[in-house]
């Protein structure tokens, strides 16, 4: 019997292992990236909650979206706004869906929640479905809440467009000014 060295298969394992990662990654947007690459922006109150199944001869059987109507004003022109957008994953009840992990979490995408969502017009998410896509899926959502000294958009941290917490009228003003640009 032949023994032959392991090294080389496990130096191959490891150098797949590393290029899936980095092909994996999760896009890090700063706001200027954010703004640039979606069609609009809105600060408001989610007022609705769908989700959706389509089977598709092409993608497959049992895809799930959820799609927020959210009411409020655009970041980008200050006029008030009703948009729907959509991300994929959700549940239609207990037992018919399907978790996304880009998903926003449950908790944010609450009807009555204060939120900002950034998205982009799109033609085709999976399975033939269209409309107002929520850009780069939880990285485009952000909950909005009342402190003491106003209403503020919360941060999710470094890598995120907004990272920090921010006061609501200056991220209107941030978004409105790249927008210009």
């Amino acid at each position: 019997m032949k023994f032959t060295s392991l090294k080389p298969w496990l130096g191959a394992a490891a150098l797949i292992a590393v290029a899936s990662l980095a092909w994996a990654q999760i896009e890090r947007l700063t706001l200027a990236d954010m703004v640039t690459k979606t069609d609009n922006a809105v600060e408001g109150t989610i007022v609705g909650s769908k989700v959706f199944r389509v089977d598709h001869p092409v993608d497959g059987p049992e895809l799930y979206f959820t799609t927020l109507t959210i009411q409020g004003d655009s970041l980008v022109d200050g006029k008030p706004v009703t948009v729907d957008v959509t991300f994929p994953g959700g549940f239609i009840n207990p037992n018919e869906g399907v978790h996304n992990s880009e998903a926003p979490a449950a908790d944010d995408v609450k009807v009555g929640n204060r939120v900002v969502a950034f998205f982009k017009k799109t033609n085709n998410m999976g399975g033939g479905v269209s409309g107002n896509q929520l850009y780069a899926s939880h990285g485009g959502l952000y909950r909005v809440i009342e402190t003491k000294s106003g209403t503020v958009v919360q941060g999710r941290g470094d890598g995120y467009a907004i990272n920090a917490n921010t006061k609501s009228v200056d991220l209107r003003a941030q978004v409105a000014k790249l927008r210009a640009k």
